[in-house]
């Protein structure tokens, strides 16, 4: 996929630049460590005009990310919104994918340093795991204990395990994976949220061992929204295999169904589930067709 061509333009340190002609440090500490926090963001093309859905709290998110792993964030979030439907007007993107990121300059060393650059690019992208439903295998990778990194921070470097547990589970014939923590329960896929169905009730995850995922707590408000039950707990892979329905949630993936998790089968029709429902409606959410309160 082509996310650049030398017309495109890409915020960087302030100015606005050609990002074929954008350069970095090739000794960069992020480069070399994968010491990057970035967001994932999406602009949507809706009767209001083009509105990046959630701006705020994934500036914000991108903020607490580089608090948490001692990296500076000296920039105004207002601002960094400002910039962003910029990038999209000169590019003259309607629907687009947005990628901040903040990232550090040359050091060796393995110590924080004290200044960052940021980054913004936006690219036209489609559902990032397509529109069919998925077919899902559990990972042999875990994710990572958050002793050892701050997992609700998206670090660049904790994404290396979400290439390899994709990377593996489509070299067995998947479109996804599914992560498990270090305690063998539900985690999450390596760029997503997960959901499942049961009796009517729809279950996810708790906080702790997983990305806060900001599609995650829209998808918990819309529950709450259209009466539908929803609880978070600890759940274990008999809890999935037992499951009516299950689905993948992310701004990149907005909401993805699954048919299946290893030889399980989910017994309800997707047109028929929780999921289809939510899914229908965090369109018309996004795309502003109905009267919910939209954060920009």
């Amino acid at each position: 996929m082509q996310y650049y061509n030398s017309n495109t333009t890409l915020y960087l340190n302030g100015q606005f630049e050609k990002a074929a002609e954008a350069t970095t440090d090739l000794y960069g500490q992020s480069l070399h460590y994968g010491y990057a926090v970035f967001e994932g963001i999406r602009a949507y093309n809706t009767h209001n005009g083009t509105r990046i859905f959630k701006a705020r709290a994934h500036f914000e998110r991108l903020k607490k990310s580089a608090e948490l792993v001692a990296m500076p964030f000296p920039w105004d979030i207002d601002d960094l919104i400002n910039k962003t439907y910029k990038v999209l007007e000169i590019n003259n993107l309607k629907d687009a994918y947005i990628r901040p990121l903040v990232y550090c300059p040359a050091n060796m060393s393995l110590i924080a340093g004290n200044d960052a650059s940021i980054m913004i690019c936006a690219w036209d992208w489609g559902a990032y795991l397509g529109h069919k439903l998925l077919k899902v295998c559990i990972s042999e990778y875990e994710r990572p204990n958050p002793k050892s990194t701050p997992i609700q921070a998206k670090v660049s470097g904790n994404y290396v395990n979400s290439i390899l547990a994709t990377t593996a589970a489509k070299r067995k014939g998947f479109d996804e994976a599914l992560l498990l923590d270090m305690n063998g329960n539900i985690a999450e896929a390596p760029g997503a949220n997960i959901f499942i169905e049961k009796k009517g009730k729809l279950y996810t995850p708790a906080l702790g061992n997983i990305l806060a995922g900001i599609t995650r707590a829209t998808i918990i408000e819309l529950c709450h929204v259209l009466d539908i039950e929803i609880i978070e707990k600890q759940l274990t892979v008999a809890d999935l295999k037992q499951a009516d329905s299950a689905f993948f949630c992310g701004t990149a993936t907005e909401i993805a169904g699954i048919s299946l998790v290893d030889e399980y089968h989910f017994p309800l029709k997707w047109t028929d589930s929780a999921g289809a429902t939510l899914q229908r409606t965090y369109k018309n959410l996004v795309l502003e067709k109905q009267n919910y309160e939209v954060i920009i």
